[in-house]
């Protein structure tokens, strides 16, 4: 059983959130790529999450999270509210441990995504496409299920799990001058910072962040949380604001965050998908952009990338 916190993740809980999870997900493959090099300046190193169950990255937190309730929870069911890829995440890691869940998800949700959710077992629950909603119908699902909420991002044993990723890129490539992940409700980014502060603390981490839903840099230049009251961006997974727990890591934890337009997380996207020939989604593509747009900060410099994910609609690719 996963070892529960109500602290910040040690490097102790994450190692022991990586031998609980070892038996469940992929260790996913980190690749280069020449022209990609030529382009950037940078020296850099792709963690393949795209590859891993469910398409994302978010199958780590979400079967470490599991993992960590009690026989009684288990019983109950776990239920949380997502546009995506925790959601998937979370249905297949209850799927596995033979526990139900309930799902709430916003109208507009990619439609390869809910599908996803449903054949993995979930029960979805639609509701309006706002933070309000997807709250509010969370706690009626709670009320009538009893179920255990599972937070996609504002929980520690969700962060301890994203931030094993990292630490893989670390111990299977050395030491980074810098690493990058993308920000949305930050658990991936704080965890990566956790795993960098104690596996490699002369790595940077940087973080790339849609403009349209820029509540992180914002956050970061205030000294305290600064919510984003309508984001708009083509990086649907990248919607949501940091938490209480994610800005505590992040704001002393992450040297930069770098914004970029959705032009640019394009751009950034369809380049990884011709040179590289593997498909990611645009919020995957966030860093990447990032990077271009900042190549000066990179150049010759040895960065690793969470590529998050590849759950992309393709009967609405933004490029033809």
């Amino acid at each position: 059983m996963t070892i529960l916190t109500k602290n910040i993740p040690t490097a102790e809980i994450i190692r022991q959130a990586h031998e609980s999870i070892e038996p469940f997900i992929h260790r996913t493959p980190i690749m280069t790529n020449r022209s990609i090099n030529d382009i950037s300046g940078a020296r850099i190193y792709f963690k393949c999450e795209n590859f891993q169950k469910v398409g994302a990255f978010k199958f780590r937190g979400a079967t470490n999270a599991v993992l960590s309730l009690s026989d009684e929870e288990k019983q109950r069911g776990v239920a949380t509210h997502s546009s995506g890829n925790h959601a998937q995440g979370l249905a297949l890691a209850a799927r596995i441990q033979g526990i139900d869940a309930y799902i709430v998800m916003p109208e507009n949700a990619p439609t390869v995504k809910r599908k996803a959710v449903e054949e993995y077992g979930a029960k979805v629950i639609p509701c309006a496409p706002t933070l309000k909603s997807r709250k509010d119908t969370l706690q009626k699902v709670i009320e009538q299920t009893g179920a255990v909420t599972i937070h996609p991002f504002d929980d520690y044993r969700i962060i301890a799990g994203q931030a094993t990723a990292a630490k893989e890129l670390i111990e299977d490539e050395g030491n980074f001058d810098i690493i990058m992940a993308p920000v949305g409700g930050g658990g991936l980014l704080s965890g990566t910072a956790l795993s960098c502060l104690y596996w490699s603390p002369k790595t940077k981490v940087i973080a790339g962040e849609p403009s349209g839903a820029d509540d992180a840099y914002r956050s970061m230049k205030a000294g305290t949380i600064v919510p984003c009251a309508n984001p708009a961006t083509i990086a649907d997974g990248l919607l949501t604001t940091l938490s209480v727990k994610t800005f505590g890591i992040i704001k002393n934890h992450v040297s930069e965050i770098i914004t970029v337009t959705d032009e640019e997380i394009v751009h950034a996207m369809r380049t990884i998908w011709e040179r590289m020939k593997i498909i990611i989604e645009p919020s995957c593509a966030v860093p990447f952009a990032a990077l271009l747009k900042r190549k000066e900060i990179f150049a010759g410099r040895k960065t690793g990338i969470i590529l998050t994910g590849g759950n992309v609609d393709l009967g609405k690719l933004p490029f033809r």
